[in-house]
């Protein structure tokens, strides 16, 4: 007979022996749906690799597209939810910019079905997990602002920026960077990026003698009108 005690102890077995299974599941379909497409993948195939009974699947996932939307929530918010935290970290704004960039490519070079995953789907306009999508990208573009005002504040970012401009070009930029990884099959360190990436953030393409000949320019114009 039970005791309290070992009855406890075998509902806290159990429950991480499920939370095991779901996770081995999840980790399984992200491979899957990463090597086949999330269309061409079948729930046996995910079976398969999660070395389950097929219908071992459906006792944690109502079918396919409820896999794709938990592994939104599961995976892939955890990894957004980190990026704030590693902004946290730092005090000035470029030095949070360094964080967040670094933290992005990190983590989605740790993961690469996951980044794979994820880019084919945001990619796809699909209404499957939407509305997680959508939050998710509504968190890291909030953050971005935060950062830029911060700096704008500090005197490191300028002033006379359209942040709904800055908010796509960050965005925009990490995002074909870790297209560029993934086409290439990964060959090459993507954390790597991210100093040279802010570096571009922060100075832009052009150099200072250019920006002051615009300067000139633009006043001499002004005065000739």
């Amino acid at each position: 007979m039970l005791t309290a005690g070992s009855a406890g102890e075998a509902t806290i077995a159990t429950k991480k022996k499920t939370t095991d299974k779901y996770r081995r599941i999840l980790e399984a379909a992200i491979k899957v749906f990463a090597e086949q497409g999330f269309h061409q993948s079948t729930v046996s195939q995910v079976a398969r690799e999660a070395e389950v009974a097929d219908g071992t699947i459906y006792l944690y996932f109502k079918n396919k597209d409820d896999i794709l939307v938990q592994f939104y929530r599961f995976k892939t918010k955890q990894i957004f939810e980190r990026f704030r935290e590693e902004v946290e970290k730092a005090d000035t704004a470029v030095e949070k910019l360094q964080r967040l960039i670094r933290c992005h490519l990190t983590e989605f070079q740790k993961d690469r079905n996951m980044a794979i995953v994820y880019q084919a789907e945001t990619h796809q306009n699909r209404r499957i997990g939407s509305d997680l999508l959508r939050e998710m990208s509504k968190m890291y573009r909030d953050i971005i602002s935060e950062v830029v005002e911060l700096g704008q504040e500090e005197g490191s970012i300028r002033r006379d920026l359209y942040m709904g401009l800055v908010k796509r070009f960050v965005n925009g930029a990490v995002d074909e960077v870790i297209n560029s990884w993934i086409h290439s099959g990964g060959k090459y360190d993507l954390e790597s990026m991210a100093e040279p990436l802010v570096e571009l953030f922060i100075n832009g393409i052009g150099t200072p003698a250019a920006a002051a000949d615009e300067s000139a320019a633009g006043a001499a114009s002004q005065m000739t009108a």
